[in-house]
């Protein structure tokens, strides 16, 4: 028998740019239109005790898990006090367990990556969520965040009946060098695995927002879903990839990919 999971990631662009409540419905209806199973997020808020992942879950009858800080740092004007830039998880299923992973960083405060398990109807499934840094000044930092990435992905003690996906704003191009540890991990793009458009972007020049300071990233699919087989031996199918959300809830598009085993 085929078991199947689908996967969303997709940068939700915090509280930035004008009149952000105005974007919580169309990011709350492009999640419930593109039905997910597992929704990695980053650049999510968190104030008041409360997340941007844990409001998504409770409107579409999910489940959520939220870990602080993230990139990009928080800005610090009075507008936003108190309120934290952090990566979510939005799942179908029970989420049995989340960490809080330190990532390596030498040129800012530490940030996290997002580490969970999920009561899959087959077994654990364990989720990787990220956002890696973006500044061409702090390209080294980037590349240990991918290498620190790929080693959490292929901890052995992770291996089990359902395969082990990890997914984020990984601020790299499909052919950049930066990526280059996660199939070495033996992760699998799952966009290309699966026949996605190669000129797929999700941070496209076209969004009245850009920022276009990011240069060598506009016009990119910098946001991925990587997986890999639970066990030696297990096939994985990479089925259906395609672009979900517009300019109204979001500067990024997030990538769906349908992975089976």
């Amino acid at each position: 028998m085929t078991s199947r999971v689908r996967v969303l990631t997709w940068n939700l662009w915090w509280r930035f740019g004008p009149a952000w409540q105005e974007r919580q419905p169309h990011i709350r209806d492009t999640l419930r239109e593109a039905d997910p199973d597992i929704a990695a997020l980053q650049e999510v808020w968190g104030a008041d005790g409360t997340s941007q992942a844990h409001e998504l879950a409770e409107a579409l009858g999910h489940h959520a898990a939220y870990a602080q800080p993230a990139l990009p740092p928080a800005p610090g004007d009075p507008e936003h006090a108190g309120v934290d830039v952090g990566l979510g998880l939005v799942s179908r299923w029970p989420i049995t367990t989340w960490e809080a992973v330190r990532m390596p960083a030498r040129y800012r405060k530490p940030t996290v990556a997002l580490r969970a398990t999920v009561a899959h109807p087959d077994g654990p499934l364990h989720v990787l969520v990220a956002c890696l840094e973006w500044e061409p000044a702090f390209q080294e930092d980037r590349h240990a965040q991918a290498h620190r990435l790929a080693g959490l992905a292929a901890d052995p003690t992770l291996d089990g009946p359902v395969p082990v996906v990890v997914a984020g704003d990984l601020n790299a191009a499909p052919d950049s060098p930066v990526l280059r540890p996660l199939p070495a991990a033996g992760l699998v793009d799952a966009w290309s695995a699966a026949g996605g458009d190669p000129a797929a972007a999700t941070l496209s020049s076209a969004h009245p927002h850009a920022p276009m300071e990011a240069a060598e990233l506009i016009d990119k699919r910098i946001d991925h879903v990587f997986a890999r087989p639970g066990h030696v031996g297990q096939r994985l199918l990479f089925e259906r990839a395609v672009l979900a959300g517009d300019a109204d809830a979001s500067d990024h598009q997030a990538v769906v990919c349908d992975i089976a085993w």
